[in-house]
């Protein structure tokens, strides 16, 4: 069985069947990913600091990458790609490979210096916290 593209037949002059081919090679341009893949993460804030979880479960700690740049954090590295020997057949594939990288834009400048991240079980927990002159301050008032 051979499989063929599927072309919407013109509706009433030539010149629309190109216009649907293109709306066809548009759409499909659009559904493709910008890039290979970017890992699921969760931003939390409290008054001390900001943590940030980062789903990259099957790899190994050298491979992640942790960066402050310009008021960003920067989570990058790369999955690699298992490799399948002999006579095997692959039915499926639903796990994504290759480099990634992801950047947070933070509100509030962070303490760069007590940045900490750990790695556990999949799961990339970064801990900023906020610099003293971002977190919130209690001011008294006087009476006069």
């Amino acid at each position: 069985m051979k499989l063929t593209t599927y072309q919407r037949p013109s509706l009433l002059w030539p010149t629309f069947g190109r216009l649907t081919g293109l709306q066809d090679e548009m759409d499909r341009l659009l559904e493709m990913p910008l890039q290979a893949w970017a890992p699921a993460l969760d931003v939390h804030e409290d008054k001390d600091g900001y943590t940030v979880r980062v789903e990259v479960p099957g790899m190994k700690r050298e491979d992640i990458v942790v960066s402050l740049q310009d008021g960003a954090l920067v989570v990058s590295g790369e999955r690699k790609e298992e490799k399948i020997t002999g006579d095997t057949e692959v039915h499926r594939q639903e796990r994504y490979y290759g480099k990634f990288s992801r950047a947070l834009t933070l509100p509030t400048a962070v303490a760069g210096d007590k940045v900490k991240a750990a790695y556990k079980d999949g799961i990339l927990t970064v801990t900023l916290p906020k610099a003293e002159e971002a977190k919130p301050k209690q001011i008294d008032v006087a009476v006069n």
